[in-house]
């Protein structure tokens, strides 16, 4: 497989929001609620196959989270995107309150899978690489211009994992709606932090689930291997399309 096919899930594109257009997309199209289908979310391949994740990300995770962690914990999200649209279709929309309804907590799910899935499919795209920044020479250079040096982002990048809850990530942000800086943004679930417009392009899941089996509560000891096996040449090419295009 093509190490750099790997696609972000996107919906159909919003047409006001010129970025999204370009997103690529593996989604098999289907109808939104106003139509007789609903629509179909795809759990989108890792630039690797799972036998290769077992040696490729040994040093990060153990072959056994490789597994679990993308057909289990990172496919679960997609298939929970797929059910919610199937009750969106059917969901009593007159019911709706603040209190509780049904939509509402459809709503709610819809958001956290969502951004599950997305995060995932990065965090898998930018794992498997040797950690050689000479293989990412356009991102490498946007960010020593922001944060003065690589090893300054990283220990910037180390520090905001560090510091999200025992349930969190630690991402890359192209915050292109607002500053057009490169940012290190702490998310704790999957969207609590989150910033509006922000592409990201490095994606550490810091979830206990992520490390634990290989590290226990070491934390800092999996966002060190992380670091040191991303695949900047992926890296760039997010970069690339996202930011330079």
């Amino acid at each position: 497989m093509d190490s750099s096919s790997v696609a972000l899930p996107s919906a159909t594109p919003t047409p006001s929001v010129p970025a999204v257009a370009d997103i690529p997309s593996q989604c098999n199209v289907g109808q939104s609620s106003a139509g007789t289908m609903p629509y179909q979310w795809t759990f989108n391949p890792r630039p690797y196959s799972d036998e290769e994740a077992r040696e490729l990300l040994k040093d990060v995770i153990s072959p056994e989270t490789a597994d679990w962690h993308y057909n289990t914990h990172h496919k679960g999200y997609v298939t929970a995107l797929n059910r919610i649209e199937e009750e969106l279709e059917k969901a009593d929309r007159s019911a709706a309150n603040g209190n509780w309804s049904h939509i509402g907590e459809l709503k709610r799910r819809f958001t956290w899978n969502h951004a599950g899935a997305l995060l995932h499919d990065i965090y898998w795209k930018v794992l498997g690489g040797d950690g050689d920044p000479s293989k990412g020479p356009d991102i490498v250079a946007a960010l020593e211009r922001e944060f003065g040096s690589l090893d300054a982002w990283k220990a910037d990048f180390k520090a905001t994992a560090l510091s999200a809850k025992l349930s969190g990530w630690a991402l890359l942000v192209y915050d292109q709606l607002y500053s057009g800086r490169l940012l290190n943004v702490l998310v704790d679930e999957h969207h609590y932090g989150a910033i509006w417009g922000g592409i990201p392009l490095i994606a550490c899941d810091v979830f206990e689930h992520a490390y634990y089996h290989k590290d226990g509560p070491a934390r800092a000891r999996y966002v060190d291997n992380f670091l040191a096996h991303l695949h900047w040449g992926r890296i760039n090419e997010l970069y690339r399309t996202y930011v330079l295009r």
